[in-house]
This record gives C-alpha cells, sequence and structure tokens, in this order.
C-alpha cells in the first residue's frame, strides 16, 4: 500500500457515542474497547462527539488525513460540502475516510456516485484497498456494487450517467450521498433530486451530502453558481437557489417558516495540500506542461478561468481582499447601473492615499423601484460619512415615453444623489482599457490598482467571467450578465488613470498622490 493510502489513528468507535457539544473540531484518539473489530482503523475529526476508550496504540493507521483541508472536510458538519480545487489534493481518499465513518451503525445507508461505470471503477478499487483494512470484517458485494459492515451498515458504488437513471434510486433513503468530480455532471438536476433521497429514522445519524472536484468540465457553471459564489471560500453558508441568489427557506404554514433550510460550505484543495504528491514534484511538472487554462484549474484550482474571458489579468489572490475599517479621511463615491425587470447594481468605491480603488460593498436588486432603491443605498451608506459623489447610467435621465420624473430625477428628489454615466460606445471601450489597467498590478505598489472585499459576492462572482463579444474583441458581450460590470465602468471611468502611476516615487521629488483629483 502506498503511503497515501495510510490511514488515520483508530478513533471511530463501533456505536457507544456521548454527546458533547463543548467539543470543537479536533481529531478523536480514543475507540470503543467493547468492539475492537468493528471499530475502524481510520481517524476521523467528529464535530461535536466524544469518543470512549484507549486502545488506539495497539491499531494501525491505514489512513491520516493531510493537515488543511482534507482534515477541514472530514470535520465539516454543513449538510453539503464541496471539496475541490487543483488535481492531486487527496479528494477521493477523503471522500471515502468520510463515507467510512458511520458504517459501523447498523442504521448506516450510504453511496457513492460517479458519472460512468468506468469512472467508478478506479474508486471501487481505491475502498478495496483502504476499507478491510480499516474495517475488519466488512464485505464486499460485486453483484450489489455494496459494503456492508459487521454491524449491518451499508455503502453503495454505484453510477448516474444521465439524468433519468434517477429513477433507480426512486424509493431509497441514504444517511450518505456523495459525488466525486461534479463538475462531470452538465446541470444540477442530479444533485438536486438525490437530496430528496436523503432522510433517515435514525436520530443519531445526521445527513449529509459530499462532493468532490476540480474546475472546468460540463458543470463548472452551475457548481461555481452552488458553492464557490455564495461565501468566502472555506466559511458556511445559508443554501442558496442557484438561479435567483436567495436564500432557500422553509415555506409558509411549516412551523419552521421563514427559517433557512440547511448549509453549504466550499473547501478549497491545492497540490501543496497533499505532500505525498506534491514532494517528489513529477506531478506538479506534469500539471505545468499544460496549456494555460487547464494549468489554472488543475494546478491552481482556479475556478474563474473561462474561455473567452475580457479580463484575464483577474487573479482572486490578489483582487480579493478581506474587509476592513475604511479611514473617514478617504474619498468614497458610488455607481449604479439600473434595471429593474433584470438587476440594479450598485457598487461602492473607496480611494486610498495610493489612488488604489477599494470596491467595499455592493448592492444587487431586480424588481426594486427607483424610489426604493434611493432609499436602500441612502440607508446602507448612512454611516458612511461624506460621498464625494455617484455615476448613475445616464439612460436613466431619459423619461422612455412616459410622463413625470425620470429614474434619475426620482432618485435625485428622494435625497440620492447622481451624475450621468457618458454611454456612447468609445466610452464603453475606453472604460473596458481602464478596467484593465486597474487590474494591473503598480510595478512600484506592488498591489494591483483595484481591490475587492470579499464580501462583494457579486462582484467577485461575475467579473471574471464576462465575455468578450465575438464581434468586436474591444468590448465586452452585452448579452451577458454585466450589471456589475457596467456599474464598475462607470466608476473607474469617473477616476481614470493618472501619469502619476507611471511616476516612481522615489526619484521624482513632488510626487504626493494623495494630494491628486481625478473626476470627469
Amino acid at each position: 500500500m502506498s503511503e497515501d493510502q495510510k490511514a488515520l489513528l483508530s478513533s471511530t468507535p463501533s456505536g457507544r457515542r456521548k454527546r458533547n457539544p463543548s467539543i470543537k473540531k479536533t481529531v478523536a484518539t480514543k475507540v470503543d474497547t467493547s468492539n475492537k473489530i468493528n471499530a475502524p482503523a481510520i481517524q476521523i475529526i467528529p464535530q461535536d462527539y466524544e469518543f470512549v476508550s484507549e486502545i488506539e496504540k495497539d491499531r494501525e493507521v491505514i489512513f491520516k488525513p493531510n493537515k488543511g483541508p482534507q482534515t477541514d472536510f472530514l470535520a465539516a458538519s454543513e449538510r453539503e460540502v464541496l471539496f475541490g480545487g487543483s488535481a492531486g489534493g487527496g479528494k477521493s481518499y477523503a471522500i471515502l475516510a468520510d463515507a467510512l465513518r458511520d458504517l459501523v451503525h447498523p442504521q448506516f445507508r450510504g453511496l457513492i456516485l460517479r458519472r460512468t461505470t468506468e469512472e467508478l471503477r478506479e474508486l471501487v478499487q481505491k475502498s478495496q484497498e483502504l476499507y478491510p483494512k480499516a474495517l475488519p470484517g466488512i464485505k464486499w458485494s460485486e453483484r450489489k456494487m455494496e459494503w456492508r459492515s459487521p454491524a449491518g451498515g451499508s455503502l453503495w458504488m454505484s453510477f448516474l450517467e444521465r439524468d433519468q437513471d434517477v429513477s433507480r434510486y426512486q424509493g431509497q433513503a441514504f444517511n450518505y450521498i456523495a459525488f466525486d468530480e461534479l463538475t462531470q455532471w452538465p446541470t444540477p438536476y442530479a444533485w438536486n433530486y438525490m437530496r430528496s433521497r436523503l432522510r433517515s429514522t435514525a436520530p443519531d445519524l445526521k445527513l449529509y451530502m459530499r462532493a468532490t472536484t476540480n474546475p472546468g468540465g460540463q458543470g463548472h457553471n452551475w457548481v461555481k453558481k452552488m458553492f464557490i459564489d455564495p461565501a468566502q471560500w472555506n466559511t458556511a453558508f445559508w443554501a442558496t437557489d442557484i438561479e435567483s441568489g436567495e436564500t432557500l427557506r422553509w415555506p409558509k404554514g411549516h412551523t419552521k417558516e421563514g427559517e433557512p433550510l440547511f448549509k453549504r460550505r466550499f473547501i478549497p484543495s491545492r497540490l501543496s495540500d497533499n505532500p505525498y504528491l506534491y514532494n517528489s514534484g513529477d506531478y506538479e511538472a506534469n500539471l505545468l506542461s499544460l496549456p494555460e487554462a487547464d494549468r489554472k484549474r488543475l494546478l491552481d484550482g482556479d475556478w474563474d478561468i473561462v474561455e473567452g474571458s475580457a479580463f484575464p489579468e483577474w487573479d482572486r489572490s490578489i483582487h480579493v481582499i478581506e474587509p476592513y475599517d475604511i479611514p473617514n479621511t478617504w474619498r468614497r463615491f458610488r455607481a449604479c447601473d439600473f434595471g429593474y425587470s433584470s438587476f440594479s447594481a450598485v457598487v461602492w468605491f473607496a480611494v486610498t492615499p495610493e489612488e488604489q480603488l477599494v470596491i467595499y460593498r455592493e448592492l444587487y436588486v431586480s424588481k426594486m423601484l427607483a424610489t426604493d432603491l434611493a432609499g436602500t443605498i441612502l440607508d446602507l451608506e448612512a454611516e458612511d460619512g461624506p460621498i464625494t459623489y455617484g455615476v448613475l447610467d445616464s439612460s436613466c435621465w431619459h423619461q422612455r415615453g412616459q410622463s413625470g420624473p425620470s429614474i434619475a430625477e426620482t432618485m435625485i428628489a428622494a435625497g440620492c444623489r447622481w451624475r450621468p454615466s457618458d454611454r456612447s460606445r468609445g466610452a464603453r471601450v475606453a472604460g473596458k482599457n481602464e478596467l484593465h489597467r486597474r487590474l494591473q498590478v503598480d510595478e512600484y505598489t506592488n498591489e494591483p490598482r483595484l481591490v475587492v472585499f470579499s464580501n462583494c459576492i457579486n462582484t467577485v462572482a461575475q467579473l471574471p467571467v464576462i465575455q468578450l463579444d465575438k464581434n468586436n474583441i474591444e468590448d465586452v458581450n452585452t448579452h451577458g450578465e454585466d450589471h456589475i460590470y457596467d456599474a464598475i465602468r462607470y466608476g473607474v471611468m469617473s477616476r481614470p488613470r493618472s501619469s502619476a502611476w507611471d511616476v516612481n516615487p522615489e526619484t521624482t521629488r513632488h510626487y504626493r498622490p494623495a494630494d491628486l483629483v481625478f473626476g470627469y
């Protein structure tokens, strides 16, 4: 058995657990001596259980999770968790170890899925190397494609190639369902349907859905919307609808009416998190030889790589930063692209003394009237201090064949003041070029000229996937979701780059970026 298959310290009990809410994410190091045979020799990281007994030193280590993401995955308590990123991060072994945890429970019913039988074969082989050593007495049925523990728990390993294949699981109930390489499913149909199969009559068995994947594949976009975009990585968040972005809630009339349904979490992994593959350098060399887009997906675990992206300069690791308190002395302004049937996008900017733009807040809403949008904006920025100005889509000054005030006039009358943007074709191209420059790293400050707070989730999700216009590569595709982009473009063009960026402050006597004034 290879070193990366060696398992963790014996820890999972054969059944006796006692609740201890004070226990946090710690590695269990005790097992139940009353049933040595059934206790799997695998190191589990429980969320809120304390395990009793003391024979771990007598058990062989079969699989030990790598520190970091793999350990976080085994410890995760959220209902739905995606473990993914670069190739070689230890995803397959993590999902096999995770499923093994509760197999010692007589009522456990688990299911691990691959899209095709060919892809399933490798996973089955890995389980056959690991499970008999981790859980003595466990039996494999080739006919049923099922593992069964001495206690009676079962784990199916199956495939689900087409949407209609979900019918084979009708009437079935599982405590644990896992999809290996989730982006191979082109739509979320299978994932959503299998959630309906998740139930248990055993009060001490929690319900889990788990998935592993690399970026890319037919299902990249829906997986990104479901797990990657809604929250900061490795942070639990309430499950959202991937189309509307709204939190999923209990329906009217239910005893939990209005409460969020369950939580999700994305745990990123990198090749460097798996020392067994990373340290030799051979696998990394293979990934480095790939074309750029594939290399960024499989080596860097980059979810923002899109063919035909308008802004290849975007790098989440440098353009997305943790929120911080913005000094009152920094100038602030906002920009808005208004829409009712589609979306209204508002972004707030702060200007650092070095003229770096910081997007520190966003608002992304649909079906909101101008008066309501104005009130919401004013409420959000009530404690910001002075907002120097606002830039609004110039078409909002048009009355569009209707009598009465325009959208812009309505918002201004409510106290939310704006100046019009420039919507000419030339301004669109100039705005795109200015954003390119802002995303570049300044050679003197070694920082990009525009950064985004991580809690601006729509900006972080949409900006890197804006597509080029195939008929005009100097502009973006206006048929895509470009509301956030337009608002950012209005904002950056209100403070176009000064030649001061091209001046070395160490050699220029009168370079004082804090005194520079930009504007229309």
